[in-house]
């Protein structure tokens, strides 16, 4: 396997991870209210300044599935890449609040890991530069693929229910949570562990904007709540949870107004997944 097999192999990878980005951005335009681009273009102008980075990942991306000219496309990346991470880095240290924005809908802010994953596709990139031949001819430098595709999932945090979570429900089976503490009350890390493993965190995960803002004790539960945003309102989730039922479907959650108290959403039927 040569150098320049591995770089022909790249504009594959990077193809499909910006038209998955891209197509994030197209199905759900309102996600550019929950990053910085208001702060950075204005509120009227987010949207719009988000769709047009969509098309250009679109572009970019068809371009680098079937390249015409094999340079320009992987400059065009390289130069979409930095951006990116030049993007996440204003958002994390502007408006640490601020979602990403890049692959799917998410509330989370901005953290190491995207940073890391816009960091690593610049990467990718800049080693597509040397490619001669189209990513039909990479031959074994497609395997390559396989790792990247991995890191890239590992650090995107849109896909941790598809991988991460599974992992952390099939952990939590091996050994219960609780397991060795010497005190009758939980720890607030099994807590936190059982409610990211619950439909009602599944079920309100888009509309939460902070880790866990507060908590307390109750008789026979523990609640934490959560700074969110519902409907254009900032408000607060709080979840329920029981010290005697482990179940991840014993967890509720409700979001109240910050300002009222008023419920604002309650999910009435919580599915497992």
């Amino acid at each position: 396997m040569g150098a320049g097999q591995v770089a022909a192999a790249q504009p594959l990878l990077i193809g499909l991870l910006l038209l998955w980005s891209s197509y994030g951005k197209f199905a759900d335009p309102q996600q550019a209210e929950r990053t910085a681009l208001p702060r950075l273009v204005g509120e009227s102008r987010a949207t719009g300044a988000y769709r047009a980075v969509a098309g250009i990942e679109a572009l970019v991306a068809l371009a680098l599935l079937f390249p015409p000219v094999w340079t320009v496309e992987a400059f065009a990346a390289v130069l979409l890449a930095a951006g990116f991470t030049g993007f996440l880095v204003y958002s994390k240290i502007v408006v640490p609040e601020a979602s990403c924005g890049c692959m799917k809908a998410s509330a989370k802010p901005v953290g190491s890991r995207a940073i890391a994953r816009a960091s690593l596709l610049l990467a990718t990139a800049m080693a597509a530069v040397p490619a001669t031949t189209g990513w039909w001819s990479a031959g074994p430098g497609l395997v390559v693929l396989v790792v990247e595709a991995a890191a890239f999932m590992m650090l995107s945090a849109e896909l941790d229910r598809y991988w991460l979570l599974p992992l952390r429900r099939f952990r939590i089976g091996l050994s219960h949570p609780l397991a060795g503490t010497a005190s009758s009350t939980a720890p607030l890390a099994a807590t936190q562990r059982r409610v990211l493993l619950s439909p009602a965190y599944r079920a309100v995960d888009g509309l939460l904007r902070s880790d866990i803002h507060d908590y307390w004790d109750d008789e026979d539960w523990r609640y934490l709540s959560y700074v969110a945003r519902y409907d254009g309102r900032a408000a607060t989730a709080v979840f329920a949870v029981p010290h005697r039922n482990t179940t991840p479907e014993s967890i509720r959650v409700a979001v109240v107004d910050e300002t009222s108290g008023l419920t604002l959403y309650r999910p009435a039927v919580l599915a497992t997944v």
